[in-house]
């Protein structure tokens, strides 16, 4: 379960709420289909003849990766609508061109994944930005510069771990790589989001949330997320930078507690899941009117 597939439950528990009918169309077995069959969300696989026949009776369909954006490109009885998670360039191949005119409309994770979006030939008039969200969670723990520093435990060379790595060593900070992060979070002096490509941030957004200051990589949509020195701190993708900030997060404890002020305030105005519903139904409906 990465960012993406968490934000898919999110979403589909906030639709049920609201009162509408939702199927989930994944991977048999996958660890988003068992959490969605948990749930007691209608789950089928992601095959061409499932979206064909389960099109029929849907309002509209919305494809989630690049996988589901295909299958309904080629399956659905529907309009369908497509997130775009992701911050590289759209392709330009003939195919790919194909299936992204297929699409009624594309709701970006960010500003920035829009702008990729509109490069690649779509009209602005067929993007809406949609903001991650950030659910129930529960808070951290009273913030202690005794606490570790924790960042991801990607293998992703895209995620930057070397340089996290580094910037520890020069830091002489301990840092856990973490692959829970829901629970590691929960006891953290810092969230150090190091990467060379990122449409948002999820990660970095489940931090705020719970009240663990945050060091992300400038770049990508993740100054959207917070102002810089206000709610998080932004940094260049070089390890003295990354290692100053560490240290200033330990250092000045004045600081960390105010980051954690405003990195919560700004998660209450504008990701919570009420936006993230609300922006999605928006999306629909204008894709329902086009």
């Amino acid at each position: 379960m990465r960012g993406g597939q968490r934000q898919v439950l999110l979403l589909m528990a906030g639709l049920a709420e609201a009162g509408h009918e939702c199927v989930l169309l994944a991977g048999e077995r996958s660890p988003l289909s068992q959490e969605a069959m948990r749930t007691g969300y209608a789950v089928r696989k992601a095959e061409a003849k499932e979206l064909w026949q389960c099109s029929k009776q849907a309002a509209i369909v919305h494809a989630h990766d690049a996988r589901a954006h295909t299958l309904a490109a080629i399956a659905s009885r529907r309009r369908f609508v497509v997130s775009r998670r992701v911050a590289f360039a759209v392709r330009r191949s003939v195919a790919s061109i194909w299936k992204y005119q297929r699409a009624t409309r594309f709701l970006a994770v960010s500003q920035f994944v829009a702008n990729q979006l509109q490069a690649a030939g779509i009209r602005k008039e067929k993007i809406d930005v949609v903001y991650d969200a950030v659910g129930a969670i529960t808070p951290a723990e009273p913030w202690n510069p005794a606490y570790p520093a924790i960042a991801l435990a990607s293998r992703d060379p895209q995620k930057g771990r070397d340089l996290v790595e580094q910037a520890a060593e020069i830091a002489r900070i301990p840092v856990l790589f973490s692959e829970n992060l829901a629970h590691d979070l929960l006891r953290a002096s810092m969230f150090v989001y190091i990467t060379r490509s990122e449409g948002l941030g999820s990660a970095a957004l489940l931090a705020m949330g719970m009240g663990v200051p945050v060091i992300a990589s400038n770049i990508g949509g993740l100054s959207e997320l917070f102002a810089d020195g206000a709610s998080g701190i932004l940094v260049g993708n070089v390890t003295s930078a990354i290692a100053d900030a560490m240290r200033r997060i330990l250092q000045e404890a004045d600081l960390a507690r105010a980051l954690i002020a405003h990195a919560r305030a700004r998660v209450a105005r504008s990701f919570t899941r009420d936006h993230l519903v609300a922006g999605t139904l928006k999306s629909y409906e204008r894709a329902l009117a086009g």
